[in-house]
């Protein structure tokens, strides 16, 4: 059975009358006509009384008109929902968001303004370590990413900056005017695993050497967020990004210092090949700049 039967079907059994159901369908009455007695007999049974005022549905075609109105509506949602994906605004998308980037605010104002304005595309999330967030990307369970940089395996990957922010030393209250020379020589070094982000850990350990110091490394912090909890435990001192500094953990003081080549980028990572129309809304709302 043709769809465009079933159209034909309702619009005579709501307006009762083959003429006035022909001009809503902007065809002519004789082929409407028959086209509602070939689905009669593709039926096998009346479905109007024809009357000299018009129609009247029989109980057969009753019957058949809630059904025939239920398949049209799911017809046309399904058909809108499927246009609505092809244009990105239906839909769904994974992200990926590296541990220490989920406390930067630009993030967030930039995911509420997608969901503003494309308020039935679906964005559901993973927060993992940037070594976990490569590997998804690779195989396809992410559909793009927040990273950390630098970080050379992304490289592989499609990246859009989002924001730059500068890299702060984490010390106990005590040491807040201690100077940095100081630090870097006689305190021990706290950071994450280095499997977990390479290249970050490496620019941190470069950084020390450029001043002279071979750094005593402590105990591991599970993630660079945990590392100031244990700066206030006493483990030592450490390096985070700047957006970290909004974690108040009593005994502890962040210093901002002079050191340009302790920076660190928050980037966009989508496989080169990706034609996702919600990941192409996305990354324009983030080209923009807007928040």
């Amino acid at each position: 059975m043709e769809l465009r039967y079933l159209r034909y079907f309702v619009a005579v059994a709501e307006t009762r009358n083959f003429t006035r159901a022909a001009e809503k369908l902007s065809i002519s009455q004789p082929p409407l006509s028959q086209q509602i007695l070939r689905l009669e007999r593709e039926i096998g049974t009346p479905l109007f009384l024809r009357l000299k005022s018009g129609v009247e549905l029989t109980e057969a075609g009753e019957a058949f008109y809630k059904e025939a109105r239920q398949i049209l509506l799911l017809t046309d949602q399904a058909l809108e929902k499927t246009r609505g994906i092809a244009r990105g605004i239906n839909g769904k998308a994974t992200l990926g968001f590296a541990c220490s980037s989920v406390f930067h605010p630009i993030l967030f104002k930039r995911l509420k303004k997608f969901h503003t304005l494309y308020p039935s595309a679906t964005l559901l999330s993973e927060e993992s370590n940037m070594s976990q967030l490569m590997q998804s990307l690779r195989e396809g369970t992410l559909d793009a990413a927040f990273v950390r940089l630098p970080c050379q395996t992304s490289q592989e990957f499609t990246l859009q900056t989002i924001t730059q922010e500068s890299m702060f030393l984490v010390v106990r209250e005590e040491e807040a005017k201690t100077p940095l020379e100081t630090i870097l020589r006689d305190s021990p070094l706290i950071l994450f695993p280095r499997e977990l982000a390479p290249s970050l850990y490496d620019m941190i350990i470069h950084f020390c050497h450029e001043q002279g110091v071979v750094p005593q490394l402590a105990t591991q912090a599970p993630q660079m967020s945990a590392s100031i909890a244990m700066v206030a435990s006493g483990f030592g001192f450490t390096f985070v990004p700047e957006s970290l500094t909004i974690i108040a953990m009593p005994g502890v003081s962040y210093r901002k210092i002079k050191a340009p080549q302790l920076t660190t980028e928050i980037a966009l990572a989508w496989r080169r090949w990706d034609r996702s129309p919600i990941i192409k809304h996305l990354l324009s709302l983030i080209s923009t700049g807007s928040d």
